[in-house]
This record gives structure tokens, C-alpha cells and sequence, in this order.
């Protein structure tokens, strides 16, 4: 990336520093030469302003003035007539005087009274006007040598070619040195997400002065952070899950033996100890059904059958379940239920929602054994509010952040007659917010904690 950074850079430098000097060489020539073009046909002007109509008498005047053109704008002034005598001039005719006169006469072809050409020939800058010396047609011929332009701009161009090298140069380590400066955060990055991927969750991915580089920085902190989460809370599933299935393994391995090699005979003992191995197969049962509901829900295997069904019953009939906690373990039920309440969700799923969130009061409620569970009718906000409330430790605030999150188990000791995998609440959550209902817990440590789910209150015969 560093090296396709600063090649991008240079490229991009290079071009624009080509681009300029193009354009200012080919500025530099014709602003010279259109210079030299206005300024020869302003000495031009005013010098045939001068000379027209004047006579021979005035020689040495017209030659002043002729001279202090040649001496302050550099060029060479010739008055001559028709015929090409030099009258007067700043300078002697040259040899080649003959030719240049030709070249004169064929592109003025033919004096005519304030006629005036500019044009070029031979590295000069050529003027000539049609004037009147000494009642005679003449010629006023100007030269200006293009050499001293060319040195001029000769010059400037050594000048551009010299900065655009140095500004390529400049250019070259400039973008080497923000290429480094811009990947170097990046190739940090790539190196910490090489640690990070082969198990080390303590590295930290540093930011940087580029403020997208900052947001990529975060969003990977943020990621790591989740991903150890999500690693810790494996591992507790894993060992969880591991002392969970080998208790009911091991009481049916063991009560088979016992069937086998002591009750066998007995019917009373038989039937006993077979009663053991079959709840605690189903309890082997539920802990596998909790982790494949967890797994199926999470990924959407399974789509929403909503319908309206009768909520007051359904929760009515869930609770009966619960029953045989009162008669074997000394718990407590209060069911506070409005009746007839109708809504629309999937029974099934719903079904589970509710009996995870009264077997997790069950599981964390107090010394008391004491589970309140209620469900009651807000027709102001067209609503049913489920409760469930147990009278447990409470909930820390940073404990409040995880319970929803799959495999966590709140750290406290509690004494419940199932052990769960951690995966119940995870469960009601992803339920419910395929259905969007409103949902959360009130808690405060030392005062137990309550559970609840808005449900969408319907008429029992909707319109269809």
C-alpha cells in the first residue's frame, strides 16, 4: 500500500508539474512576442507620427529622435526612399541591406499613404509605414532583433524546467513521506489483527491523526472487545454446559445400574428408580433444546406464524406447568392475570419467551421461593403488560448489559433446582425483537428484579 500510495502521489505531481511548464512555455513565447509585436508597432507609430510631411532640413531632429528610440527600446530605425536609399539611420545597412529591402518592398507591394505592416524575418521583428520626407514617399523601417526575446525567454524556460525539477524531487519525497506516514497506522493495524486472530483479545488497535483511520481504529477495539465477550462467554457455555450434561448422565448411568443389578425385582424400587432416569433424561433434553432453540432463533431458520390467540389462557396453561415446583420444592406462585386478553404474536415462540422468563424468576428468586407473575390490560395504550418478578439479589447495572447476551449467567451464587445453560434470556430477546415488542427488566440490587414484555392488544376477532 506504501508503495502504491506514494507512486499514485508522484504520478499525480509529476503530471501537474508537466502541465504547468507546458503551459507556461508556450505562455512565455507568445506573451514575448506579442509584447514585441505592440510595443515595435508603438515606437512605429510614433515615430512615423513624427517624420511624416517633414523636410530635409529637419534631419538632425528627425535623427534625435530616431536615436532615443534605438538608445531606450533597443532597435535598429531606418528612413529610406522608394528606391532603397537610406536617408536617415541608427545604425549602417548591413551587407545584405539589398535583400532586406527587397523583402520589404515585396511585402508592403506598394507605397500607400499611412499604410503601416508588421512582420517577421530572420530572428527580427520587422515594421515599415508609408510616409512622406521631404515631399518624397519613404519608408520608416524599424527592426527589432527577436535574439534579445529569445535569450529572454530561453532564460525563463531554463528557469521553469530547473523548478520543475526541483519541485519533482520535492514532490518524490513529500509523497514517500505521506504515503509511510498515511499507511503506517494501516500496516499497525493489519499487525495487531494478526495478534488478534490467533487468540490475543489484549491487544489494542491504536488510533490515529486520520479520522477515518480513528473510526476503523474504534469499530476494531469495538469488534475485539465483542469477540472476547463472545470467547468468554463460550468458554462459561462450554464448562456450564459440561457440569450440566454430566450430572443427568451420570444419575442415569447410575440409576440403570441400580435397575440392573438391585431393583430389578422390586417393582416399587424399579418403578422409582426408572422415574429418576426419566426426568433426568428430560432434564438432558431441555438443556440440548435450549441450545439448539438458541442456535435455530439466532439464525433465522425459523419465520414468525403470527395469529391471535388468547393470551390470558396461554399464561394460565404455562403456569400449570410450574405446578410441580410447589408440591416438590415448597415454591410459590402469585398470578395476577385480567381475563380475556387477546394478541397477535407466534404462539410458539411466545411460548417460550414466557416459560424462559418464569423459569429464570424461579431459578434466581429469594430464600422464600416466592415468584410473582402478572398480566394486565393498558387499553390507554392499546397494550398488554406481562410481569414476572422474583425476589431474588437483583441485578447489578453492569450485570443489566449481559443478561440479554447468549451464554451469560449472572456470576452470583443462587440456589435453584435447574441449573440453566445461559441461553434463555438470549432466546427471549431475539424472539421479541423479531416481533418488536417492547421489552426489559427493573432492577436494583437487594430488591429482586422484575421482568416484562408489552404485547400488542387485540380484539378476539380481528377484521380480516
Amino acid at each position: 500500500m506504501q508503495v502504491l500510495l506514494w507512486r499514485y502521489f508522484a504520478i499525480f505531481t509529476v503530471l501537474i508539474v508537466v502541465v504547468v511548464s507546458l503551459v507556461c512555455f508556450g505562455i512565455l513565447g507568445s506573451a514575448y512576442s506579442g509584447q514585441a509585436r505592440e510595443r515595435i508597432i508603438a515606437i512605429g507609430n510614433g515615430l512615423s507620427a513624427f517624420v511624416d510631411g517633414k523636410s530635409s532640413h529637419l534631419m538632425g531632429e528627425i535623427g534625435g529622435e530616431m536615436n532615443r528610440y534605438a538608445f531606450t527600446e533597443g532597435v535598429d530605425i531606418f528612413l529610406v526612399g522608394t528606391d532603397g536609399q537610406a536617408f536617415i539611420y541608427t545604425t549602417e545597412p548591413s551587407d545584405d541591406w539589398d535583400e532586406i529591402f527587397d523583402e520589404l518592398s515585396e511585402t508592403v507591394d506598394g507605397w500607400t499613404e499611412n499604410r503601416a505592416v508588421v512582420y517577421s524575418s530572420a530572428s527580427m521583428m520587422n515594421y515599415v509605414s508609408c510616409v512622406t520626407f521631404n515631399a518624397n514617399q519613404s519608408y520608416l523601417f524599424v527592426r527589432y532583433p527577436m535574439y534579445i526575446m529569445s535569450e529572454s525567454v530561453r532564460s525563463m524556460q531554463i528557469y521553469i524546467i530547473v523548478i520543475a525539477a526541483v519541485a519533482i524531487i520535492v514532490a518524490f519525497i513529500i509523497s514517500y513521506m505521506l504515503a509511510r506516514r498515511i499507511s503506517r497506522p494501516i500496516r499497525n493495524i493489519s499487525e495487531t489483527a494478526m495478534r488478534m486472530a490467533k487468540g490475543d483479545y489484549g491487544v489494542q488497535f491504536a488510533s490515529a491523526e486520520f479520522e477515518e483511520i480513528a473510526q476503523l481504529s474504534e469499530s476494531l477495539n469495538y469488534a475485539k472487545d465483542e469477540i472476547k465477550k463472545s470467547d468468554d462467554f463460550q468458554k462459561e457455555l462450554l464448562a456450564n454446559v459440561s457440569h450440566d450434561l454430566r450430572t443427568p448422565l451420570t444419575m442415569i448411568k447410575a440409576y440403570a445400574s441400580m435397575v440392573k443389578e438391585i431393583s430389578g425385582d422390586d417393582p416399587g424400587k424399579r418403578n422409582k428408580h426408572l422415574q429418576v432416569i426419566i426426568d433426568e433424561s428430560d432434564r438432558l433434553t431441555g438443556l440440548v433444546n435450549d441450545i439448539l432453540n438458541a442456535s435455530k432463533v439466532s439464525a433465522g431458520l425459523s419465520e414468525l406464524n403470527k395469529k391471535v390467540f388468547n393470551l390470558t389462557d396461554f399464561i394460565y396453561g404455562i403456569m400449570n406447568k410450574f405446578d410441580y415446583l410447589q408440591e416438590t420444592a415448597g415454591y410459590k406462585f402469585y398470578v395476577d392475570i385480567d381475563p380475556n386478553l387477546y394478541t397477535l404474536a407466534d404462539e410458539e415462540k411466545i411460548y417460550q419467551v414466557i416459560y424462559n422468563l418464569v423459569s429464570n424468576a424461579v431459578n434466581y428468586t429469594g430464600a422464600d421461593k416466592c415468584v410473582y407473575v402478572s398480566l394486565k390490560d393498558c387499553p390507554e395504550q392499546s397494550r398488554i403488560k406481562f410481569a414476572v418478578r422474583d425476589t431474588g439479589k437483583g441485578i447489578s447495572d453492569e450485570e443489566k448489559e449481559h443478561i440479554w447476551d447468549r451464554y451469560y449467567r449472572s456470576k452470583d451464587a443462587h440456589a435453584r433446582p435447574v441449573k440453566g445453560t445461559g441461553l434463555g434470556l438470549n432466546i427471549v430477546k431475539i424472539i421479541l425483537q423479531a416481533h418488536n415488542f417492547n421489552f426489559g427488566v427493573n432492577s436494583k440490587e437487594g430488591e429482586g428484579s422484575t421482568f416484562y414484555v408489552d404485547f400488542p392488544e387485540v380484539s378476539s376477532t380481528p377484521d380480516n
